[in-house]
C-alpha cells in the first residue's frame, strides 16, 4: 500500500498537472469503484481543481463549490497520468479523470477491488476519513512521546495504527523501527526516554529521506514505479539478505496478508522472533537466536 512518501510525491505530480483546471469528465470502468452515491458523481464534472492534499494514505482532489473526490489506493491501486492520446490499460483501470491537457488513471492489479473513490461534499464529508493520527513530520517530541505512550501497544502496531500516527504502514515502520534499533514487539509503554526520543527520530530522518528519494527518482516526470518493496531498504521485503548495519540476515514474522521484517541482532539482542506458522511446525527445533541460524 503507498505509504507518506509515496502518497505526498504523487499529490505534488497531480497538483503540478490538474491544480487550477477543470474536471471535464468522470469515466467509471469499474461501478463499484465508487462508494458514494450522494451528491452524485456527475456533479464532479466541470468544477476546477482547488487543491489536492494527502489525508493519511488518501489523496484528495477538492473542487470548487466544496465537494472533494477522495482516492484510496489500498494495497494494489496505482495512478497514471495519461497524454489525450494515451489508452488507458485494460481490464485493471478501475476510473478515468478527464482533464484538459491529460487523464489521471486509477487502475487495480489483481482480482481484490480495494481501491475506492468517493465524492464527498463540505469538511464534514472529509471528516470520516480524518482518522486522528498525528502528522510525524510536523509535531514535537512531547507530542510524538504523548501519543505513542497513551496506550500500550506494540510498536509495530502503534506505528501502522492510523489513529495514532498519520501515513505510516507496513514498509515504513519496517524501515523506522530498524533505524531507531527497536524490536517490532517492544511494547510503547515500557520504551525509555531515549528510546521513545530514538525512534521520533527514525521516524522522521526516514519519511524525510524517502520523500526526498521519490521525487528525485520522479524528476518531474509522473511516478511510476510506486512500490512498497525497494532495494534500496535497509529490511523491508529484504528477508534473507544481509542488514546493511551489521550483515545478518534480514527476518521476518509473517500474518495475515503482511509480514514484519526485522534484524535480529541490531533490534532484538540476536534473539529471533516466533514467526507463528514456521515456529508451531518446527517446535523444538525453532531457532532461538541469531547465532543458532549458522
Amino acid at each position: 500500500m503507498p505509504e507518506l512518501p509515496d502518497v505526498v510525491v504523487y499529490c505534488e505530480a497531480i497538483a503540478e498537472r490538474v491544480q487550477g483546471e477543470p474536471l471535464t469528465r468522470v469515466e467509471l470502468l469499474n461501478p463499484f469503484v465508487l462508494r458514494t452515491a450522494v451528491p452524485p458523481i456527475a456533479d464532479a464534472e466541470g468544477r476546477r481543481v482547488e487543491k489536492v492534499q494527502r489525508l493519511g494514505k488518501r489523496i484528495v482532489l477538492s473542487l470548487e463549490g466544496g465537494l472533494h473526490l477522495v482516492i484510496h489506493l489500498m494495497i494494489a491501486g496505482r495512478l497514471r497520468w495519461l497524454e489525450p492520446k494515451e489508452r488507458p490499460p485494460g481490464r485493471i483501470t478501475l476510473a478515468v479523470l478527464h482533464f484538459p491537457m491529460g487523464r489521471l488513471v486509477l487502475t487495480e492489479a489483481g482480482s481484490k477491488r480495494r481501491a475506492s473513490l468517493h465524492l464527498v461534499e463540505g469538511e464534514q464529508g472529509l471528516a470520516p476519513f480524518r482518522m486522528g493520527g498525528l502528522e510525524i513530520l510536523d509535531v514535537d517530541l512531547a507530542s510524538f512521546g504523548a501519543r505513542l505512550t497513551a496506550e500500550n501497544h506494540t510498536l509495530k502496531r502503534a506505528l501502522t495504527d492510523p489513529r495514532l500516527f498519520s501515513g505510516v504502514g507496513n514498509a515504513y515502520s519496517d524501515e523506522i523501527l530498524h533505524r531507531a534499533r527497536l524490536s517490532p514487539i517492544a511494547h510503547t509503554q515500557k520504551l525509555s526516554a531515549a528510546q521513545v526520543g530514538a525512534l521520533y527520530h527514525a521516524a522522521r530522518d526516514v519519511l524525510s529521506e524517502w520523500t526526498g528519494r521519490l521525487r528525485a527518482q520522479s524528476a518531474g516526470a509522473f511516478p511510476e514505479k510506486v512500490t512498497a518493496f525497494r532495494p534500496e531498504m535497509a529490511v523491508h521485503g529484504r528477508y534473507g539478505n544481509p542488514c546493511p548495519v551489521c550483515g545478518s540476515p534480514v527476518q521476518r514474522i509473517v500474518y495475515a496478508e503482511n509480514e514484519c521484517n526485522y534484524c535480529a541482532r541490531c533490534q532484538t539482542g540476536g534473539t529471533l522472533l516466533a514467526d507463528r506458522a514456521l515456529s508451531r511446525l518446527l517446535h523444538k527445533s525453532w531457532p532461538r537466536s541469531i547465532d543458532e541460524l549458522g
